[in-house]
């Protein structure tokens, strides 16, 4: 398969790449949309003219979001409704709630570097129940509407940070190992690629395409667990201590939800499935981490790690 390579650029934003795109009719859904990226994203889309659902948390914040999208002037309707994704009843309920087609999911939330170990009512390491498994519920129960869509596209918000660790099959949930939440978040996100691979795969009969990707860096709440240390050790202190909107080589939350929105919506990319990308192109498949930034490690899109990956969290979920 050759490299899939766009127009667009690390520079490119989520409104430049959707420039020109008509989404009146399809439905959308991103979780996480109250604020950072998931926000941006679900702007462009409505403001092509999608009816967005903003699944999240704090159905308040996601109310705010709402109003300061429609305030903007965005044609596609928003709504909100509860998803807390380490809970499987909300999960549930959501999926329950849900009629009609899906054209787009956006699986955007996550949660990272957890300092301490920290399980769900299921047992589950949080990192690896929410980034994954709960995205995983979500998709599976959704999996009627996107069928139902005739060509829905599904998205996930990985991260580079999947070359800190593949999936630890006979450990996932840290019960023998020691923990460390960088491990933790890295395997998290390396098993996001790989459902989607998983995916791409099991459910391409039903039109549905499936893509993973790396924002790149950027200041939203997802570093709210991190400490003076770890955050200057990034860039994202200066010299005084004060915090920066945006670090020296990050990127605005409107150009970090750009690759999200791509792969949402553009032509660029149709009929696209089972790939990684990142800065608005497909990542290139390195052999070991370079810059910790860029590229994709090909554990992460190996296909029997997929079906392993596959089959335990169809375990874990009882499905």
């Amino acid at each position: 398969m050759s490299r899939i390579i766009t127009p667009y650029s690390a520079q490119s934003t989520a409104a430049e790449v959707i420039e020109g795109v008509d989404l009146t009719g399809r439905r959308a859904v991103v979780t996480g949309g109250a604020s950072g990226i998931g926000l941006e994203t679900a702007r462009a889309l409505a403001d092509a003219g999608a009816e967005v659902t903003l699944a999240v948390r704090d159905t308040a914040a996601g109310e705010r979001a709402a109003t300061d999208i429609t305030a903007g002037g965005a044609p596609g309707k928003i709504r909100v409704d509860h998803l807390d994704l380490a809970d499987r009843a909300s999960i549930d309920a959501f999926v329950a709630g849900w009629t009609g087609p899906l054209h787009i999911l956006v699986n955007n939330a996550g949660i990272m570097a957890v300092p301490e170990l920290t399980r769900t009512a299921d047992g589950w390491e949080a990192q690896f129940a929410t980034n994954h498994l709960g995205h995983a519920a979500l998709t599976l129960g959704l999996r009627d509407a996107l069928a139902a869509a005739r060509g829905a596209r599904i998205v996930v918000v990985s991260s580079s940070a999947h070359q800190q660790s593949p999936v630890v099959f006979d450990d996932i949930h840290f019960a023998a190992r020691p923990y460390e939440a960088w491990s933790a978040y890295g395997q998290s996100k390396t098993a996001t690629i790989l459902f989607t691979v998983a995916v791409a795969k099991n459910w391409a009969a039903d039109g549905i395409t499936a893509n993973a990707l790396h924002p790149g860096g950027i200041m939203t709440n997802l570093q709210r667990h991190l400490d003076d240390t770890q955050l200057r050790w990034v860039g994202a202190l200066d010299e005084q201590g004060n915090r920066l909107e945006v670090p020296p080589g990050w990127k605005t939350t409107q150009q970090g939800a750009a690759t999200s929105v791509l792969l949402a919506a553009s032509p660029e990319v149709e009929g696209v499935t089972g790939r990684y990308f990142e800065d608005c192109n497909e990542a290139q498949v390195i052999a070991e981490p370079i810059d910790g930034r860029s590229g994709v490690l090909p554990y992460a899109l190996d296909d029997k790690n997929a079906d392993l990956l596959w089959d335990e969290t169809l375990r874990l979920l009882e499905r």
